[in-house]
């Protein structure tokens, strides 16, 4: 069966109590009509009145959910704050670190170049030849028990 519609050739056959259409273009929907036969369903009363109860909000509701929307970005803030400060001290801290590593190369540095000047010989011979210094003889050397302290305490002379 074929027909003629709108300028282009369209085959209708029955399929099972439907119709099928072979055609090389969509056909136009017919918008109204479909809404028409589109079959209104009943709401139940319970669900007509939980959707009305939806759509309408009190003063209540909507003061309660400004208060929970103030409450919330309070705490926001304050996370975001507290946030900001660890990353601050972080950041002192890994600078404090840095300054500390430099300092302490800086010193070691120091200490080996003060090491390296010292000549134990030139000390000797002016604490000898200067100062008058000489090495302690048997008998001028006097050993103190140290009675569990970490340094004697010195209570009178000590004997010559």
């Amino acid at each position: 069966m074929a027909t003629r519609s709108q300028g282009r050739q369209v085959q209708t056959r029955r399929v099972s109590n439907a119709y099928y259409i072979d055609g090389t273009a969509a056909r136009q929907l017919d918008v109204r009509r479909a809404i028409e036969e589109e079959p209104r369903r009943q709401l139940s009363h319970g669900t007509r009145k939980n959707r009305e109860r939806a759509h309408h909000m009190n003063f209540g509701y909507v003061l309660f959910l400004a208060l929970a929307m103030l409450v919330a970005g309070y705490v926001l803030i304050g996370y975001i704050q507290v946030q900001a400060d660890l990353t601050a001290q972080l950041e002192q801290i890994a600078s404090l670190e840095s300054e500390l590593n430099y300092l302490r190369l800086y010193n070691e540095d120091e200490l080996a170049r003060i090491n390296s000047n010292i000549n134990l010989e030139e000390i000797k011979q002016v604490a000898i030849g200067e100062l008058g210094m000489v090495y302690a003889e048997e008998g001028q050397i006097l050993f103190y028990e140290n009675e569990g302290s970490d340094y004697v305490r010195q209570i009178a002379d000590i004997p010559k």
